[in-house]
């Protein structure tokens, strides 16, 4: 094994991602299995059954195969899935089980649940939707998953690893958008804080902040769908962002790698990293 495949082979790792079935999840979830980790994916399967998300990202990294070029001989680990709310505090211990069936005993919990619904002025915002959106993020998306997980780990004297999903937002709040920045504001400060209180129990808890992506969610916010051209938001995040142009997801593969990896990151806990092209740099 080359010193590279020391330090950064997901292999032993059993990977849990939530809301595997959206477009940034799956796509950790194929950077996770390309370096060796067996993944299993977590979503309600409500507009994409699990069982078809499992299998394109499969086939996205070639499990059964050869990891990537140069990597004869370290296939790509398994894929699985499983359909389950994430909100549902006993779904998730019944959908622990039902991973360990499929993969083994999961160590690492990626919470990749979340989304925003619209924008509007505060003042005429819909506190139904509000709540709406906390409840995924912050519930679904973070806390509900993660203390089962914290429960299974602490009885089992698991070493796990938590990756929460963060945002730009989490740092500087964007216009419309109140119930998703109070909830990835809420992220940001559960991972400091879950990653010193588990400490103790050999689990670290970090984070990722992904910047500007394109995805179904947001294109349509960011790319007029007639002329193909930016919107004015999508304008506005371009001439903010020192890179000048929006990420690519695969771009996000890296970092999560690294903080899950217990010989690059062992000792790295309570941090979130903005994948951001320099977003939260921009000054005057």
């Amino acid at each position: 094994m080359s010193y590279l495949e020391e330090m950064f082979s997901l292999r032993g790792k059993r990977v849990v991602v939530t809301g595997g079935a959206g477009g940034i999840p799956a796509e950790l979830a194929i950077g996770l299995a390309k370096a060796g980790a067996d993944v299993c994916l977590w979503g309600r399967g409500t507009n994409h059954p699990m069982s078809e998300a499992a299998k394109a990202v499969r086939e996205a990294a070639g499990s059964g195969e050869a990891a990537g070029s140069g990597e004869a001989g370290a296939p790509a680990g398994r894929v699985e899935s499983v359909t389950i709310d994430t909100a549902d505090s006993g779904a998730c211990e019944s959908a622990i089980a039902e991973t360990e069936r499929l993969i083994g005993a999961p160590n690492v919990l990626v919470n990749g649940v979340g989304g925003n619904r619209g924008k509007a002025p505060f003042a005429e915002m819909d506190e139904k939707v509000f709540m709406e959106v906390v409840e995924l993020n912050l519930m679904a998306g973070l806390v509900t998953p993660t203390r089962a997980f914290a429960r299974y780990w602490i009885a089992n004297e698991v070493k796990g690893a938590v990756i929460n999903m963060s945002s730009m937002t989490s740092y500087k709040p964007l216009s419309g958008t109140w119930a998703y920045g109070a909830a990835k504001s809420g992220v940001l400060n559960l991972t400091e804080g879950l990653a010193k209180e588990l400490a103790p129990h050999g689990i670290r808890v970090n984070g990722i902040a992904p910047g500007f992506f394109i995805g179904n969610q947001n294109k349509a916010l960011l790319i007029d769908e007639k002329t193909g051209d930016l919107t004015p938001r999508g304008k506005a995040i371009i001439s903010r962002t020192p890179f000048g142009r929006f990420g690519e997801k695969s771009e996000l593969r890296g970092a999560v790698i690294f903080l899950i990896s217990d010989a690059a990151s062992g000792f790295v806990t309570g941090v979130t990293i903005p994948i951001d092209g320099g977003y939260l740099t921009d000054n005057i």
